[in-house]
């Protein structure tokens, strides 16, 4: 939704983070601001004024019944976004928990012995999703490292050629990927040829 809206308009999403614009003028001796009526609102007030309700409108068009219901009560975009934002995070308390929970399972995280690398990166990387949704990022040489050490000991060597030969720093995820499932073909092919015919 983030990218959605500020592929837009950028100012939308500020509208959404910062919260709605009100126009405000200074009266009165000492000076103090108040809003303006709309019978006073300038050019640029009613731009930023429908930036609110592009902003309102993106977001109430991007969701379902269910959420509506949620956010039908809030004011502004601002409101709503807190609502969604709780309602599919959870509180921090909540959300903290289920990157505790996540963090758990990454570190816990094996390959199956007859699974494939594609099998094996599919489940890694959905669990590296969640994590990222969170705002909990792994740094890619940590997720190279781990992807490697979860592999069987039968990889050892093919593991330790990566190491040494491979920048993790520079490697890009589908390249490590591949150069694992190319190993993983050829294992496979070196095993049909070595079983016997009957």
């Amino acid at each position: 939704m983030h990218d959605f809206i500020v592929a837009e308009d950028s100012k939308l999403w500020d509208v959404i983070y910062d919260g709605p614009f009100v126009p405000i003028k200074t009266s009165g001796d000492p000076a103090v601001t108040i809003p303006k009526t709309r019978k006073k609102f300038n050019g640029v007030d009613r731009k930023a004024i429908e930036k609110n309700f592009r902003a309102k409108k993106i977001l109430v068009c991007g969701i379902g019944l269910d959420e509506y219901n949620k956010i039908l009560a809030c004011q502004s975009t601002k409101e709503i976004w807190g609502t969604l934002q709780t309602t599919h995070e959870g509180t921090t308390q909540i959300k903290q928990s289920k990157i505790d929970m996540l963090t758990t399972v990454y570190e816990l995280f094996r390959m199956k012995d007859d699974e494939s690398i594609q099998d094996m990166h599919t489940r890694f990387t959905s669990i590296i999703n969640e994590l990222h949704s969170l705002g909990e990022i792994i740094p890619r040489n940590k997720l190279f490292r781990k992807i490697l050490s979860v592999l069987p000991s039968s990889w050892e060597s093919k593991v330790n050629a990566i190491i040494k030969a491979k920048d993790l720093q520079k490697l890009i995820i589908d390249e490590l990927v591949g150069n694992l499932k190319t190993y993983e073909m050829k294992k496979k092919k070196d095993n049909e040829r070595r079983s016997p015919k009957i």
